[in-house]
């Protein structure tokens, strides 16, 4: 089995006991989270891999970060993770990569990725739960960084840091791979987008 069945293996089977630990309908989950009951239905079922945007819909509507939900097994005092062990959970147009290299929920929710885009490419990721922030450190090319409609230009080297609770993307604007270390730090607790002010 691939890292990739594997990690759709782990999303389903989370997503059933958490649901059905917080007693939910499949029905309560779809508000609660925005997203449709047909796709859960397919993640439950493992016959699918959701997007990043749909697993961060997920994990915050159970208060608990995509690494949560990819789980193996019990949380170790300590785990070592091999180069080629986390999975792919975007890939861009042109090959471009997001990888979920770790994810902890205690004592504070906070994931390591690592994104590899290629020129071009661009990823919108929408708003994350009220307080979430994002540190990117880009080690390689260019990117622009839009927060709330705002670019910013980040060279290699350079590191930006921001409030990810509102619409952002990010966007290769140079012509080789830019790649880059994102941290995303969550505050604790459920999210019910089906509760949000407008």
């Amino acid at each position: 089995m691939t890292a990739e069945h594997e990690a759709q293996a782990a999303i389903a089977r989370h997503v059933k006991l958490l649901r059905q630990g917080r007693r939910w309908s499949l029905d309560e989950l779809a508000s609660r989270s925005g997203v449709s009951k047909g796709m859960l239905v397919q993640i439950e079922g493992a016959r699918t891999n959701p997007s990043i945007g749909t697993l961060c819909r997920i994990a915050e509507s159970f208060g608990v970060s995509i690494g949560r939900l990819l789980e193996a097994a019990p949380e170790p005092d300590v785990r070592l993770v091999g180069a080629d062990e986390p999975p792919v959970l975007w890939r861009g147009e042109a090959g471009g990569t997001g990888r979920l290299l770790r994810g902890v929920n205690d004592p504070a929710f906070v994931e390591v990725w690592e994104w590899r885009m290629a020129p071009g490419e661009d990823h919108d990721s929408g708003d994350h739960a009220p307080g979430t922030r994002e540190i990117l450190q880009l080690r390689e090319g260019a990117l622009v960084v839009t927060v709330d409609g705002a670019g910013y230009a980040v060279r290699a080297g350079e590191t930006i840091d921001f409030r990810a609770d509102r619409p952002h993307a990010y966007r290769n604007s140079g012509d080789v791979e830019a790649v880059l270390t994102m941290v995303v730090v969550m505050p604790e607790g459920e999210r019910d987008r089906s509760q949000r002010v407008t």
